[in-house]
């Protein structure tokens, strides 16, 4: 007959602890890794992309908002008063901006019909940029010290696009 002594029985339970605790991180490994796949599996993707309307009649849109009530409304009256004239302006760039994406897609390219495109875009961009410009100081004139201070804060580089989430 075997004789179990203390340091056995001692040692027994170390043995159980040690498997028992072994097992236990093996499944929280076992856990963190399902889970980090199935997110990488379900989750969308990490990039959103954000199409950003560049119209005039957005672009004015954009600035009222940061503007006092009264401010923004002269800004969209002068917007609406010239509407025609800079929705137009922004058309030409619009089939500036196709005239070069066809020449690129050309066959055989050409690349001196790409570079008056391109210089044709340059022209119209400038064209839609001072009259939308003009417009907005033309606005700025009958704004109050308030309106202004705020259209001289406003950057279109720091617009916050809130992906839809």
């Amino acid at each position: 007959m075997s004789v179990v002594t203390p340091e056995v029985l001692q040692e027994e339970r170390r043995a159980k602890r040690f498997t028992l605790i072994s097992v236990a991180l093996n499944l929280f490994f076992i856990a963190i890794a399902g889970t980090w796949l199935a997110r990488s599996y379900f989750a969308p993707p990490a990039v959103v992309t954000v199409t950003i309307d560049r119209s005039a009649g957005a672009r004015i849109e954009r600035i009222a908002q940061t503007l006092p009530p009264a401010d923004a409304a002269i800004m969209r009256a002068a917007y609406r008063d010239n509407a025609a004239v800079l929705d137009a302006s922004r058309a030409e760039v619009d089939r500036a901006v196709a005239d070069i994406k066809q020449s690129f897609r050309a066959e055989p390219y050409n690349i001196d019909t790409t570079r008056k495109a391109m210089a044709d875009a340059r022209i119209n961009h400038s064209r839609f940029i001072e009259l939308l410009h003009e417009e907005i100081a033309s606005a700025a004139a009958k704004m109050s010290l308030a309106g202004r201070a705020k259209l001289a804060e406003y950057s279109s580089a720091r617009v916050t696009i809130k992906p839809d989430r």
